[in-house]
C-alpha cells in the first residue's frame, strides 16, 4: 500500500519522530516495489537496517567506470559480507564512448563536472528509477549545509518520477549526524570504504575526489575545483536549495 501523496508533508513531520531505522523499516512494509541507492559508503547502514526486513529488497549502485579501486574492492566486500544481490549499474556505452571521444576523459576540470555525471551517474540511475515506485537514498543535511540543508525524510521525487507517474524517495538518514553514522557502523562492526581512513570523507569518482584535512567539511574534497554552491551531481536535484544544480 502505497502512502497518499497529498500528506506528504505531514508524513514528514510525522517521520521527525522516528528512528532512521524505524522509517526503512515502513517505507519497506509500504512499498514491495522500492530500491536501496548505495554509493559505496557511509550509506552502508541502509543495508545493514534494510535486510532486518526484507532479503528481497533491490540494493543497486552506479559504477561510473571512475572509482577508487578501494571502491570496487569495497562493493565485492559488502555483497559478500551480507550475502545480497547488488545490482551494478552502468553508463550507456555509446553515450560514453562518444563524449570521451569529443572531449577526452578529464573535461570536467575545464567545463565542470555536469556533463560527465550526467552520462555516468544520471542516466543510468533515472533507467533504473522508472521502473520502482520508491528508493532509498544516504543523504544526510551535515554533508552539506549550501545544498543539502533542507533534506526531507520522505518526498516526492519529480525529478525522476517520468511523465505520468509517481516516485517517493526516502531519506532515512537526513537527520544523523557523521557522527551518529559512524557510531552505528562501528557499534555493529560494519565493514566500511578503507578510503575512510586515509582522509576521504565523502567518496565520489577518483578524478574527482580528494582527502580533506582536519577541520575541512566533508564535502570539500569533491569537485575541489569548483564552488561550493554546485558540489552535487543532480542525483538529488529536487530537494537542494541551489538552482545551478542539473536535474539530468
Amino acid at each position: 500500500m502505497a502512502f497518499d501523496l497529498s500528506q506528504i508533508e505531514n508524513l514528514n513531520e510525522e517521520f521527525t519522530s522516528f528512528s532512521s531505522r524505524k522509517i526503512i523499516k515502513t517505507a519497506i512494509e509500504q512499498y514491495d516495489n522500492i530500491a536501496i541507492s548505495f554509493s559505496g559508503a557511509e550509506d552502508v547502514i541502509l543495508i545493514h537496517w534494510a535486510i532486518q526486513f526484507s532479503k528481497n529488497v533491490q540494493i543497486f549502485t552506479l559504477d561510473t567506470g571512475r572509482l577508487h579501486p578501494e571502491t570496487y574492492e569495497y562493493l565485492e566486500k559488502v555483497r559478500k559480507h551480507f550475502d545480497i544481490k547488488l545490482e551494478i549499474l552502468s553508463p550507456d556505452h555509446k553515450t560514453l564512448e562518444k563524449f570521451t571521444q569529443e572531449k577526452g576523459l578529464f573535461s570536467f576540470y575545464e567545463d565542470g563536472h555536469k556533463e560527465c555525471c550526467g552520462i555516468r551517474k544520471i542516466a543510468p540511475l533515472r533507467r533504473k528509477l522508472a521502473n520502482v515506485d520508491a528508493w532509498i537514498t544516504g543523504q544526510r543535511k551535515d554533508q552539506s549545509p549550501s545544498t543539502r540543508a533542507f533534506v526531507n525524510l520522505i518526498e516526492q521525487d519529480k525529478a525522476f518520477a517520468g511523465e505520468g507517474r509517481d516516485l517517493i524517495k526516502f531519506n532515512p538518514l537526513a537527520n544523523m549526524s557523521s557522527a551518529e553514522v559512524w557510531n552505528t557502523i562501528r557499534g555493529n562492526e560494519i565493514p566500511f570504504n578503507p578510503l575512510h581512513q586515509k582522509g576521504f570523507s565523502s567518496i565520489g569518482c577518483l578524478p574527482c575526489t580528494k582527502a580533506v584535512l582536519p577541520n575541512q567539511h566533508e564535502r570539500e574534497g569533491r569537485w575541489w575545483w569548483e564552488e561550493d554552491t554546485i558540489k552535487e551531481c543532480g542525483l538529488h536535484a529536487t530537494n537542494t536549495t541551489s538552482d545551478t544544480i542539473a536535474k539530468g
